[in-house]
């Protein structure tokens, strides 16, 4: 069995001791934050604490804190022979203090406290600065379902950036539609499946071959109509961008 101490709180944090606390295969032996408060639906299901300095020894340490805090956090961990992994998909593996093992847990996958994760879907990124550290990791990711990937830290960075386009700024994308579509009081809820038959295409087929549109018809009767809808200069700002990346992707 795998013994794990957690630190942080957020939501990466809180869908991993949930994922943890399940696997017969994983024991969280502590759950460390600087306030309690957020631990407490938890309390009765492990230790928690936030005393860094009363840590209890572990076979790994698991950094899910911001990026910031990483290299302060490792600082600060009693020492031992545990392997210390940091979950962030831009922070360097020598950003942790190298005291220890070290090594990078990364699930590239979005997480909300309140949505529930099914941790098959998460394939987990992973890297580590001695290679006999590497099967400790993917058995930690088997043991709560979850495909492993080997990477190094510039993959990594690249794979967290393209992360991004297609979750932080496709997400923001549905909040304009949705403005939008309040501005003529319109159901958003129209939309819904067209955007589950986009995300479903790029599973089959390349983005490059499923792009459809006006922009990539090159037709500036449509586009320009569009952008006299546009009453938000945000909005048109954003819409010309998108435009022209297309027409230029594809040649128009």
């Amino acid at each position: 069995m795998i013994s794990v101490v957690i630190l942080g709180a957020g939501n990466l944090a809180t869908h991993l001791f949930k994922a943890f606390h399940k696997a017969s295969e994983i024991s969280v032996k502590q759950w460390f934050n600087r306030s309690l408060k957020p631990l407490e639906p938890y309390k009765n299901l492990t230790e928690t604490t936030d005393d860094i300095t009363s840590l209890k020894a572990a076979d790994i340490y698991i950094l899910a804190v911001s990026d910031d805090a990483i290299a302060g956090v490792s600082s600060k961990l009693p020492t031992g022979n545990q392997l210390v992994l940091h979950t962030s998909g831009s922070v360097s593996i020598h950003d942790l203090d190298k005291s220890y093992k070290r090594g990078v847990f990364y699930p590239l996958q979005t997480f909300s406290k309140n949505a529930s994760m099914d941790f098959a879907n998460v394939p987990i990124c992973i890297e580590t600065i001695d290679k006999k550290d590497l099967p400790v990791l993917k058995e930690l990711a088997a043991a709560i379902g979850s495909k492993t990937y080997k990477v190094n830290s510039d993959q990594r960075r690249a794979l967290h950036l393209a992360a991004v386009y297609v979750n932080n700024f496709t997400n923001q994308l549905f909040r304009v539609a949705h403005e939008i579509t309040e501005s003529q009081s319109v159901e958003f809820d129209i939309l819904k499946p067209l955007i589950l038959e986009t995300a479903k295409k790029v599973q089959e087929l390349s983005p490059y071959s499923v792009q459809t549109g006006p922009a990539k018809r090159n037709d500036k009767k449509t586009i320009n109509k569009h952008l006299k809808l546009l009453d938000n200069e945000h909005h048109k700002a954003i819409y010309e961008l998108l435009t022209s990346s297309i027409k230029k992707t594809h040649g128009r």
